[in-house]
């Protein structure tokens, strides 16, 4: 909340978090013997993609969108390297470590394990420094932001995930984003296509705002297997906390296979995808 209100008193378009009649951010209530923690926050102007049927606003190109997308992105990352935290917040390897990993991911997937882990080093031998490294959103998805209709400006909320990681983390799931508009396309070449536009648009308005080295940016490709391992992490540690037995169904069994098998960009462009049935692979046991 620290993080959010940082971001709106300095131009960033978030939903602002409403103090409360004593003047904070957060109030702590007792009631019948149990604690809650209570914040109020600004309803951002506009409609999710969803609500609107992912039709973008009328009589405006969707390239409008893809823009921006990457400048409200961009202003937030450009606010957050000049942000230091009054109270403690997590990093991205607090989380995500090898116990971690061992934890949530069942042993019968030994080869997945030794993957993550091989990431987690390599990410371990990058740079972190102020232009690269720095409080993010880490759940950046149409699902967090809502869209003016009359301007096309997007505001964002859902700041649950937010962590110290690298930048590119939320550029990966802006990529990631993308695939949802040309998913049915049976030409690979096509998709590649598409998404080298789309992302070309994406950059355009992220670079508006800030800036981006063209050698942290090659490493997209590391930073969508990244972005593919906490999606996988995050469906174990789900049915974990929901007293479930660990199960891969068509679309958890294509994320591992990915992961397993080095297969870059999510498949997309591979032949392991299939635009009937998108990111979807048979069953495996556990």
């Amino acid at each position: 909340m620290e993080f959010v209100r940082y971001l709106f008193e300095h131009g960033g378009s978030v939903s602002n978090i409403i103090s409360s009649r004593n003047g904070n951010l957060l109030e702590e209530i007792t009631h019948n013997n149990h604690i809650f923690f209570v914040c109020l926050f600004e309803k951002a102007k506009g409609k999710l993609l969803i609500e609107n049927n992912y039709q973008y606003r009328e009589g405006a190109p969707l390239i409008e969108y893809y823009y921006n997308c990457g400048k409200t992105l961009g202003r937030l990352h450009q606010i957050s390297k000049g942000y230091t935290p009054v109270h403690h917040r997590y990093s991205f390897h607090d989380k995500f470590n090898a116990e971690y990993i061992d934890k949530m991911i069942p042993c019968s997937l030994s080869l997945l394990k030794a993957k993550m882990v091989e990431l987690l080093d390599t990410l371990g031998g990058l740079s972190r420094d102020q232009e690269t490294f720095g409080m993010i959103h880490f759940d950046y998805n149409d699902g967090n932001y809502s869209i003016d209709s009359d301007t096309g400006q997007i505001t964002v909320y859902d700041f649950d995930n937010s962590c110290f990681g690298w930048y590119m983390l939320d550029l990966a799931s802006i990529w990631r984003n993308g695939v949802g508009w040309i998913q049915f396309e049976p030409d690979a070449s096509r998709r590649r296509k598409f998404m080298d536009d789309y992302f070309e648009s994406v950059l355009a308005g992220y670079r508006s705002e800030t800036n981006l080295e063209e050698s942290i940016l090659a490493k997209l490709p590391l930073f969508i297997q990244v972005n593919l391992m906490e999606n996988i992490l995050d469906r174990f540690e789900y049915m974990s906390n929901n007293g479930e037995e660990p199960e891969c169904d068509e679309e958890l069994s294509y994320l591992i296979k990915c992961l397993e098998e080095d297969i870059s960009y999510i498949g997309f462009f591979h032949e392991i995808y299939s635009s009937e049935e998108p990111f979807e692979y048979e069953n495996r046991n556990i």
